[in-house]
């Protein structure tokens, strides 16, 4: 299994064939022109100053639809951010020390493009990326096993993930493991798209999966209790909604509608004791 971005929007798909070495050069290299040309066509097409994205600091006459059931005002058309990159980018500006210039490693794991090239330019050589089979990364590695010594980053980010992974708890232990205890935090993101945790290992076939999972890659649906499992794995859990860090009309500008979801800020636990009390 690999998780691995599809097109610019950074959703992520643990099939399909993969391109590697030259031939993935070769392709970025003859696709640059069009893709230039695309981003062009798009900006003449969409400008305007109703929609504002966070991450690529662009304006917008609107978002783009986007999604499997098309969610309208949902991708920005200057940099492919959806609406959970754009929240979590704003509270990594408002209330996180991710861009201050103090040194530090963060462990990037199947690194959306919207998000790659800007935090590599910022982080410099403390960024690591990671993916199981992914051309582009640094690192190939398995979540349920990361090949660092404990107490490696001072972050770790890793969205939309975990509901591909067979074995979901290993790999919030390994985040919890390799993350630095005293100043270190984890953004782990999932959808929530369940009123409890849904799962069966014995599902396989992608069909089966997509009409109990919502998409045949999938091995589970999250609930609400998602934030217990982080908790379980060691974590002292914030749970952070646009709300928080946005006011009703910013909001609307920046397209941080419900599918924006909710930011799980996640800290080790300084005693197992403190697992299960979330941060105020």
């Amino acid at each position: 299994m690999r998780y691995e971005a599809r097109g610019t929007s950074g959703e992520w798909s643990s099939h399909g064939p993969r391109i590697t070495g030259v031939r993935a050069r070769l392709r970025d290299w003859a696709l640059a022109p069009l893709a230039a040309a695309q981003r062009v066509r798009r900006r003449v097409a969409y400008a305007g100053t109703r929609r504002s994205c966070p991450v690529c600091g662009r304006s917008s006459r609107c978002f783009l639809p986007y999604g499997i059931v098309p969610r309208t005002d949902a991708m920005c058309p200057q940099c492919g951010a959806l609406e959970r990159h754009r929240f979590v980018w704003l509270y990594f500006a408002q209330r996180t020390n991710l861009f201050d210039t103090r040194p530090k490693r963060l462990l990037h794991i199947a690194p959306e493009p919207c998000f790659r090239d800007r935090l590599a330019r910022h982080i410099g050589a403390g960024y690591v990326t990671a993916d199981m089979r992914r051309e582009g990364v640094a690192e190939t590695m398995d979540i349920m096993n990361i090949p660092h010594p404990d107490r490696s980053f001072d972050i770790v980010y890793c969205s939309h993930v975990l509901e591909h992974v067979p074995n979901d708890r290993a790999a919030m232990r390994e985040c919890a493991r390799v993350l630095e205890p005293t100043a270190g935090w984890a953004m782990l993101l999932v959808p929530i798209t369940a009123p409890h945790t849904d799962e069966d290992p014995s599902i396989t076939d992608p069909a089966e999966r997509l009409r109990r999972f919502g998409q045949g890659d999938h091995v589970r649906r999250y609930g609400p209790d998602y934030v217990d499992r982080l908790r379980d794995a060691g974590f002292v859990v914030e749970v952070v909604r646009v709300a928080d860090v946005a006011a009703p009309s910013a909001a609307l500008r920046m397209g941080l509608s419900a599918a924006a979801g909710e930011l799980y800020h996640c800290r080790r636990a300084v005693d197992p004791a403190t697992t299960h009390h979330a941060i105020p």
